[in-house]
This record gives structure tokens, sequence and C-alpha cells, in this order.
């Protein structure tokens, strides 16, 4: 189906401004409860909004979603790469504890599965009588392993099992359910449908389907992962030319126009601005439509990205700072890799124009919703974060965060308080480099001063070692 609003917003160069709701309220299933949606852009840095700091383009829609609810400013996803962040996310298990750890590539075509019946956070809204769909890169299982998203509580699925196909924008199939649906018109390199504009559409038709119903939209959009490329559009046009701009060799081995296409091998820093400004209008006609649907009032959007900004494909996280002031970027457990914007708007619920400082990460959104929805979980490494989001009850607090990361030699991080330790170069064994820095007197990680408190990095070590449990498929040590 085309996305006539999605095209008539590209056509006209316009954002959908998040106002003025719609006078056709919807019958719900139960209305004290709320629709949840959960929005995670794909390799977003901390500083690629403009509300977070971004100065070379905007982000409207995105900004509006923070004006009108809370903005996060120590927010951490699971860790550094896709495949673990995201089992963080849907376990509620920091990655020293979740069955996935790393990005592990399985043919044909998938990751390393979730297994069955592991609790998460899909099962809560399913187990609650949620409606739940997923419409994207899930990257936690092949197509009917046991980490297949309909194998996980997801109702209805779009788009790619595996994370690696994901990242081929014009890719020749995506998964509906456990149905392939081809793209011939992708096919050889061809460039005819925009994969993400599919997911969209299907998205958005999610909603249409169950706005009777009480439901949990997961949507981990792909963009702006690399490959950098974009349909040739307004949005397109809109920022070709307005970046001194440095061309990436081997991007694309085809004209710059072909077929729908836009190559960003002479444009790649055009190419990125467009990329975050398409979610920002993806996020837009998501926001419109539940208004559309007299939805708005009663659903809890969050907006977050799975890491930090990559360095792949001609991107350029430095040309538009996007990690912010912090050091790092994906693949790294320096701020810059793991620190992530994360908004939540909740007309009535959450405080408009608020921010927090709340230490929270991945793993907290699983008793979190499940206080939301008013279904409790079971076990898990997250604290709920609803007395922040609402400002009623009492907010439990993290003692410390814990971090690992399988390449690179293997790196673990800890965050207690303001103090945060990274060790490197884990596989080393007694060799291991340890590096502690005070994010409250340095923020960007320039001062090793591990040498200066040696009894505070013995305590955190005994506390890192302590939270990485072994698991055969993923040997750190």
């Amino acid at each position: 189906m085309k996305n006539v609003l999605l095209a008539s917003s590209y056509a006209a160069g316009l954002f959908f401004p998040l106002i003025a709701h719609a006078a056709n309220p919807a019958v719900k299933a139960d209305a004290k409860r709320p629709n949840v949606i959960y929005i995670i852009a794909d390799d977003l840095g901390y500083g690629d909004l403009s509300c977070y700091g971004q100065e070379k383009f905007s982000t409207p829609n995105i900004d509006q979603l923070a004006q009108e609810g809370m903005r996060f400013t120590q927010c951490y996803s699971g860790t550094t790469v896709s495949a673990p962040s995201r089992a963080s996310l849907i376990t509620g298990l920091h990655s020293g504890h979740t069955p996935i750890r790393g990005n592990k590539e399985l043919a044909p075509e998938g990751q390393f599965a979730l297994p069955a019946g592991i609790p998460s956070l899909i099962s809560v809204f399913k187990n609650a009588g949620y409606t739940t769909g997923t419409f994207g890169k899930w990257g936690l299982g092949s197509p009917g392993s046991t980490g297949d998203p309909n194998n996980q509580g997801v109702d209805e699925f779009y788009g790619f099992n595996c994370q690696l196909l994901a990242h081929n924008y014009y890719a020749d199939h995506l998964w509906e359910n456990d149905k392939r649906i081809d793209l011939p018109e992708n096919d050889n390199g061809a460039y005819g449908t925009y994969t993400q504009d599919l997911i969209h559409d299907k998205a958005l038709e999610f909603i249409d389907k169950n706005k009777s119903d009480n439901f949990f939209l997961f949507l981990p959009y792909i963009l702006p992962h690399a490959e950098l490329i974009v349909p040739e559009d307004s949005i397109i046009r809109k920022f070709r030319g307005v970046y001194p701009e440095k061309p990436h060799k081997g991007l694309d081995s085809g004209p710059n126009f072909r077929k729908g296409g836009y190559c960003s091998q002479n444009f790649p820093r055009a190419t990125f601005a467009a990329m975050v400004y398409r979610l920002d209008v993806y996020v837009g006609q998501i926001v419109q439509k539940l208004k559309d649907q007299g939805l708005y009032d009663n659903t809890l959007i969050v907006f977050c990205s799975d890491n930090g900004p990559h360095r792949e494909g001609g991107a350029d996280p430095v040309f538009f700072n996007g990690n912010g002031i912090y050091r790092g970027y994906k693949r790294d457990l320096y701020e810059g890799g793991i620190r992530v914007p994360f908004i939540a708007s909740w007309p009535g619920r959450i405080a408009a124009g608020t921010e927090t400082d709340l230490m929270c990460s991945f793993w907290d959104m699983m008793p979190t919703f499940s206080d939301v929805i008013k279904k409790k979980s079971k076990g898990g490494d997250g604290v709920s974060i609803l007395p922040t989001l609402t400002g009623k009850g009492r907010q439990r607090l993290h003692d410390h965060l814990y971090f690992e990361f399988h390449e690179g030699g293997g790196k673990q991080a800890l965050r207690k308080d303001n103090w945060k330790l990274i060790r490197l170069q884990v596989k080393q064994g007694e060799n291991s480099i340890y590096e502690l820095y005070n994010l409250s007197a340095d923020p960007q990680e320039k001062h090793n001063v591990a040498a200066k408190h040696p009894e505070r990095v013995a305590s955190m070590k005994k506390t890192m070692l302590a939270e990485h449990t072994p698991d055969a498929n993923w040997p750190l040590y």
C-alpha cells in the first residue's frame, strides 16, 4: 500500500507538528491501560537529535515529543552494538546475563537466537492481553527459530529477522510473520522499493487495525544505520548541497540516481541528515495516526537509540557531533558508545517539557512497562522508572550499571554513582587495561584516574567480575 501521508509530506518538504487532537475517540478494550509504542533508532548518537544539541539539521517531530514529555540525559543502551543491546531490552537482563551478548551471524539468514520460553518484555504485554506488533529489524533469531518474533510473543511481525540483511535498504525480501515477501524490483542491486517505507506503512496499518484493542507496538527502525542511502525525493533534495562533502568511494558501483534510489557516494553527509530527517517524519506520522484514531492521550510513546553513532559507510559523526560532548562511538564502552537519547511522552501522566538525569538503562523497560500495565514481571536486572516518569512514588535507584562487549579483545564497563570503570583487552587476563573516570568532573572521559584511586578500582573490579555470568556461547575471559 502506498503511504499517501508520507508521500505528501515529502512532496511538500514538511513535517507533521504534534498538535490538535482528533475528535474521534476509539473504543478501548480497557481504557485504564495505555497503549505502548517503543521506537528504537539504529546507531543514532546522543547528539544526533536537535533536542539533544544537533545543530546541522533539525528533528522537529522528535523534538516536540520531548517538549510534550520527558527527556532523559543519563539513559544507557543495553550495550554498544545491535543484537546484545536489543536482547537486554527484550529480556530485561544486562549484557553479562542476557543469552545474546554479541552479533553472531548464522547461515543462511539470521543471528544467534533467543531461547524458547525466556521471560521477555513482549510476553509481559502478551500475558496481559495486549496485541503485540513488531515492525523493523529484529536480529534476535532466524525465521522459524526459537528467537523468531512469532515464537517470542509477537502477534504481527513485518521486517527483517536478520539484522545483516536489514542493512540493505533495497533488500530483495522481507518477512511477514512466517511468510517471505519477495521484492523482485530490488533484485540485482536495483533501487526499486525502499524497505523502510514498506515497514513504516505496516506499522501505521497496525495502529488502524488495533485501534479498539490494547496494543504494544515495537518499532525497531533501521535508520540511520549504514548503508547510507535514501530514495530520490524532497528530503534528500532538502539537504543536498547544504554541507561541505567528502565523497566516499566504494559505497555503490552504480550511478548516483538509479531506479528511484539515491546513492550517497558523493553526498554522504547530506544522505545521513536525510536519513535522520526521514526517521523524524516517520515519528511524526505515528503520532498523527494516534491522534487521528483518538488514541494519543492514552498512549505511552518512548523514543531511543540502540547504541552510539557509527563510523561506517561514509558516516561522519565527527562532523555532525553525533556523540555530543561524549567520548567514543559504536563498539566503545565510553559514554559516546552507550549513552543514548531517550524520550518518553504520555499525555496527562508525564509532565510536559520535563528532564531527568536518572541513571537508567534498557533492562529497566520490562519492570517499567509491567508497572504501567499493572502486570508484574519476574526476575531481571532492571528497576521500574515509572515513579520518575509520573512523579508519583519513590524511585528506586541502581547501585550500578554493568556492560560488556565481546569484540576488540573484550571490554567491560561499570558505572557506579559518578564513577566509571572500563576494562579493555579483557581476554588478556592479568594484562588487561583498567581506566577509571569521574564522570561528574570529567564527563568526556579524558582523564584516567585509576592510579590515584586504587581502592576504588579494586572494589569496582570485584563488582565487575561478579556481574559477568559465564556462558559457553559467549566466552569472555
